[in-house]
């Protein structure tokens, strides 16, 4: 019989949660590299089949027209610009490769766990001091935000797990062997 609440039982747990997290990162890293083509599919899905998405927020529909817009300009005349959301997705990737030490060795590695919430925690600022000044409107930046409040929340789960594995595995939690 297999104790769902052991050592293993959780070690099991955090992996599945760890894998879900990176898989999450590496997706958010990998949209960064076509941004034109992505932008250029979501502006006609507004036109098209999601219409009554952009009737219902047409602040939005005209937010990813003008980011469409000026991805495109940027491609045709200055394509160097977007070099830079390639270094963006490199970094997602660079950082879901950290998480490998976290599956391997959770208690040693938690370190890695702590390091990717104090980057969801960064977010916040950096969305509400660079979303002004680069002209974003308030309610992108919080839906940037909210990718810092999503993120955390299985890093919290994840490291809470490795704490109680730890506590569990131990040396003064398993009981002393009695020599007769």
């Amino acid at each position: 019989m297999s104790d769902t609440n052991g050592p293993r039982a959780l070690l099991k747990r955090i992996r599945v949660w760890l894998i879900v997290f990176v898989v999450c990162l590496v997706l958010s890293g990998v949209t960064a590299f076509p941004l034109v083509t992505e932008l250029r599919l979501l502006d006609s899905s507004l036109e098209g089949w999601a219409a009554p998405v952009a009737d219902l927020f047409p602040g939005l529909a005209e937010w990813i027209d003008r980011v469409r817009g000026g991805l495109e300009a940027a491609d045709a005349q200055s394509p160097y610009l977007l070099y830079g959301t390639d270094w963006l997705a490199f970094a997602h990737l660079v950082i879901a490769v950290a998480f490998y030490g976290v599956h391997r060795d959770p208690v040693r590695n938690i370190w890695v766990v702590e390091f990717g919430m104090i980057a969801c925690v960064g977010i916040i600022p950096l969305a509400l001091i660079s979303g002004p000044l680069r002209d974003i409107p308030f309610w992108w930046s919080v839906i940037d935000m909210s990718f810092g409040v999503v993120g955390i929340l299985p890093l919290l789960h994840v490291r809470r797990m490795i704490k109680r594995l730890e506590a569990a595995t131990a040396p003064e939690a398993v009981p002393a062997v009695q020599v007769a």
